[in-house]
């Protein structure tokens, strides 16, 4: 898969920049790869990590991404109790993945506003197409994206929320949140606003932030606040959802609360349990 061009069409300009190992880059991310399927594995458990490892390689300057199929074999899958059609499908994912992390590539390599909203409207179309009841406009990176998706979501019919993936209290990009959430205040199609894929030591900042700037509900759902170490190769530190974070989210005006990486069931119930409990 090619970032932005055929490869026929990236041989004809002049040398071509091929990615680098996927599986030290799944295992630089923290994935166990022991298992006989090797990043295979993660076609069926943890597709994002695939996209986020191509990504990767497309943002450090490659041209070009070798699919995550290298060790998947039907003969493998059927080894772990997955049958021909899924195993079928998880081939056919390899190639998705490294498609979606061509297209996010080709976003941050810097797109105009109108070529932002014509990369994302097709896919809300359809998504919309299913009758949903929301759309998520997540983990956008700045406030440009963010313009180009207020515009695509126009006229689907659908509600939608927007959430950005913010470092302390500016966008990816470096933005002010202030400004990233006025672009959302006065969007009819857009419910509520918030963040996510962030540390949980940056919710409630954003979480004010988008209240009075915007006047809509708060959607919010960081990640665990875990770190990795390269180096010992393991996560270190706890979640640190904790209950009175959650209340204080809620209290500063945010009604949509869950998790995004490394945020699993257990933490979900610590959430759900300290919301029930401070609304009984």
């Amino acid at each position: 898969m090619t970032s932005d061009t055929t490869l026929a069409q990236a041989l004809a300009a002049g040398p071509v920049v091929l990615d680098g190992g996927m599986s030290n880059q799944l295992e630089s991310a923290g994935h166990d790869l022991s298992d006989e399927l090797w990043s295979a594995r993660l076609l069926a458990e943890r597709p994002e990590a695939i996209t986020e490892a191509h990504l990767a390689y497309f943002e450090a300057g490659a041209d070009v991404a070798i699919t995550s199929s290298y060790q998947a074999t039907f003969e493998g899958f059927a080894g772990r109790g997955i049958g021909p059609e899924r195993a079928a499908e998880l081939l056919a994912l390899s190639v998705e993945l490294a498609r979606e992390a061509a297209r996010r590539a080709k976003v941050c390599l810097g797109l105009s506003l109108d070529e932002l909203e014509r990369f994302h409207r097709p896919r809300l179309e359809v998504l919309a197409g299913a009758a949903p009841d929301v759309l998520a406009l997540e983990t956008v990176p700045d406030a440009d994206e963010a313009r180009a998706l207020l515009r695509a979501v126009r006229g689907l019919g659908v509600p939608a929320w927007l959430s950005y993936s913010v470092a302390g209290d500016r966008t990816r990009a470096g933005q002010p949140l202030e400004e990233a959430f006025a672009l959302a205040a006065h969007a009819d199609e857009i419910i509520a606003v918030g963040v996510n894929c962030c540390a949980p030591e940056d919710v409630e900042g954003a979480v004010e932030t988008a209240a009075r700037v915007t006047g809509k509900p708060v959607v919010v759902y960081p990640n665990s606040g875990e770190s990795w170490d390269a180096d010992a190769r393991t996560w270190r530190g706890d979640s640190r959802f904790a209950p009175p974070q959650v209340r204080g989210w809620h209290d500063s005006g945010a009604r949509l609360i869950g998790g995004c990486c490394r945020v699993g069931p257990e933490a979900i119930s610590g959430i759900s349990g300290a919301l029930r409990t401070q609304s009984g």
